[in-house]
């Protein structure tokens, strides 16, 4: 499988800004199921369950 090609800065900072303003039309009350619905559709898209769980074990790291 091939690797998808990394995000540029500029771009990382438009997808930061973008969900940000996501988590802030989604509301208080549904932030938590609409990152989650999120994380599921780009698992999904990403195709490969050990790197899920790798990214996953990166966000967790120094919260």
């Amino acid at each position: 499988m091939t690797q998808p090609q990394a995000l540029s800065v500029s771009d990382l900072e438009t997808v930061y800004d973008a969900l940000a303003i996501a988590i802030d039309q989604s509301g208080a009350d549904k932030a938590e199921l609409f990152l989650v619905k999120l994380a599921l559709l780009n698992a999904n898209a990403l195709g490969d369950l050990e790197l899920f769980k790798s990214h996953l074990a990166t966000a967790l790291a120094d919260l």
